[in-house]
């Protein structure tokens, strides 16, 4: 009854170490881009998984045998292991992307020079006005 649930928490949970895995140890790349992908069909199906044994048959965890609810647990365990692992590097991974854009900022207001004042449409001086970042050639 609950096995198609199971193996989405399965496959969820690898994919979550995996992507931690990789954060980890540095290798980005688009491997990142469909992990996260996967990851968001994943959850959808789980969702959708659920609701529909909520739907069809209320109460089905208690309805398990001991060895079915053995396997949901160890299973939710693993997921909720895996999903606090990665929550807690993809929070360090926007940490990290917020300091860099700080950084990135802070140089650029530097290179445009401390004194840039702009005259404004009233003719009025407007000081340290900052500097337009660029990435990947887009504003």
């Amino acid at each position: 009854m609950a096995n198609e649930a199971i193996d989405v928490m399965a496959s969820l949970t690898l994919i979550m170490n995996e992507e931690t895995d990789r954060l980890r140890s540095r290798e980005g790349g688009r491997d990142l881009a469909e992990l996260a992908s996967a990851k968001i069909r994943l959850v959808g199906v789980l969702e959708s998984e659920l609701a529909r044994l909520d739907r069809e048959k209320p109460g089905w965890a208690r309805a398990l045998d001991q060895d079915g609810r053995d396997q949901l647990a160890a299973a939710l365990i693993a997921l909720g292991e895996a999903s606090t692992a990665n929550a807690a590097i993809l929070e360090r991974q926007i940490d990290l992307s917020i300091e860099m854009m700080g950084a990135v900022t802070a140089e650029a207001k530097r290179l445009a020079g401390r004194r840039a004042s702009t005259y404004g449409a009233a003719g009025n001086l407007a000081p340290d006005f900052t500097a337009p970042i660029s990435v990947n050639s887009e504003f």
